[in-house]
């Protein structure tokens, strides 16, 4: 009989998944476990009527007990004044948020950097959601291939400030982070 893991001490989580994986219900459900005072701090914006009833739907999904934030860019800035030891904050999504970034003009490198570093001295516990988009195709275009390049730094970076990192696919959770290295036994 397989025994449950002991649950795993933390303050940042970071969920990774491609498009529809559940990520996104997986980080919610951890969230609402994880404290009463609930921030969705959402980066996405309703650029068209598709997104604006993709918002729509999250916004039911999630149901009374949370507040919304919708900051498409400021993200370290709003992270820094809204974390706190009884709030949970859940950030969905860096994706967006790098894209946002990138279409600003902003440096994704140094903006990463200085998301990191926030991310390192929150005043209370978050979530992060992010797509993995390293594991398809190779982008077509120039812009393409440079936003999936510094979308898979950005997640490294991420994850090496996390304490956990919970990679989902079809709806399930693999935990990444903390975990033990292998290593040979030489003999």
């Amino acid at each position: 009989m397989r025994t449950a893991s002991p649950p795993i001490e933390c303050r940042s989580v970071l969920a990774l998944g491609g498009a529809r994986s559940g990520k996104s219900r997986y980080a919610l459900a951890l969230a609402e476990a994880t404290a009463h005072e609930r921030l969705y701090l959402a980066t996405g914006s309703a650029g068209d009527e598709e997104m604006a009833a993709r918002i729509a739907n999250h916004k039911a999904e999630r149901g009374a007990g949370w507040s919304t934030l919708e900051e498409p860019l400021a993200l370290c800035a709003a992270l820094e004044a809204n974390a706190r030891a009884e709030r949970v904050i859940l950030v969905d999504c860096l994706t967006f948020w790098l894209a946002n970034a990138m279409f600003a003009g902003l440096d994704p490198r140094a903006e990463t950097k200085r998301l990191c570093a926030a991310i390192a001295t929150l005043a209370g516990p978050a979530v992060f959601v992010s797509n993995e988009v390293g594991a398809g195709l190779v982008p077509e275009s120039r812009l393409g291939r440079e936003f999936r390049d510094c979308q898979g730094r950005l997640n490294q970076d991420v994850a090496e400030v996390c304490d956990a990192v919970v990679f989902v696919a079809a709806g399930l959770p693999t935990l990444l982070k903390p975990s033990s290295q292998p290593h040979f036994a030489l003999r």
